[in-house]
């Protein structure tokens, strides 16, 4: 049985379909990245997937049906990150990683002593450490997003949904997020799904690639074993005449890059 089995997926706003009969698989301790143009629908589907949006079709989890399951028996599942928080208010960092617990707690119930500690070790982990009483509004949109990752640790669900968690970080933090990522993962039966706008980044870190395109699911790909002849056909329909390379860095560790073949002029009148 797969880890998460979604099946004949269709979603959208109103009575206008964004994404249409998607059926897929993910396997425990995966890191399954979504590449597709923009309007392609992968917010919609990371939305439809953790039971925000409506729609038809079924997501299974480990055998649990998520759209059988309560708001709070949903959120001790899966977590979700949005591009922007929705956070208004002002709180500190500490108390907004600390939410991550609250599907775990009773009404009126705190925190307790060890939530706290843990709260701000994931802060720490996320590069955040020495922030924590700082006004959550005051940080800037890469720090905000390491915080809701930092929550979203501590949430201990089963399946993490991110969606375009690069979008503010820097260099330095976009890798690092990576990172933290595969090691949360490691020995865990977990898994995480997410959006991403660089194909670099997903090529060199996900176990596995979901290509969609007008919400459709154009293939799958396994970056680390695929061949290119496989991948850079399916890359090209959404990214235009594209070519990959294998690089050594200083390390010897080696990387895929993506690189923009020239196109003919007339593409651009």
């Amino acid at each position: 049985m797969s880890f998460l089995s979604v099946t004949g997926l269709t979603a959208g706003y109103g009575k206008k379909n964004i994404v249409s009969d998607l059926s897929f698989h993910v396997d425990s301790g995966c890191l399954l990245g979504i590449l597709g143009a923009n309007g392609s629908g992968k917010t919609t589907l990371l939305k439809a997937l953790c039971n925000i949006l409506p729609h038809t079709g079924s997501c299974i989890l480990c055998g649990t049906k998520l759209e059988e399951q309560s708001p709070r028996q949903l959120a001790r599942l899966c977590s979700y990150i949005p591009q922007r928080s929705g956070i208004l208010l002002d709180i500190s960092a500490l108390d907004v990683v600390l939410m991550g617990f609250n599907p775990w707690l009773g009404l009126l119930e705190h925190p307790t002593a060890d939530m706290k500690a843990t709260a701000c070790r994931m802060l720490a982990l996320v590069g955040l450490g020495g922030k924590e009483e700082s006004n959550y509004q005051t940080l800037s949109e890469g720090q905000k997003q390491l915080c809701i990752l930092a929550r979203t640790l501590c949430s201990d669900s089963r399946l993490l949904l991110l969606d375009e968690p690069e979008s503010a970080l820097d260099f330095y933090f976009r890798y690092r997020m990576f990172h933290i990522l595969q090691n949360w993962l490691a020995g865990r039966d977990k898994s995480v799904i997410l959006t991403l706008h660089d194909p670099v980044l997903a090529l060199n870190y996900c176990d596995q690639l979901l290509l969609l395109s007008e919400g459709k699911i154009l293939g799958t790909l396994c970056p680390q074993t695929d061949p290119f002849c496989k991948m850079e056909p399916l890359l090209t329909r959404i990214y235009g005449n594209i070519s990959l390379a294998k690089v050594k860095g200083r390390s010897g560790l080696t990387q895929l890059v993506m690189l923009k073949e020239q196109e003919s002029q007339e593409n651009f009148q």
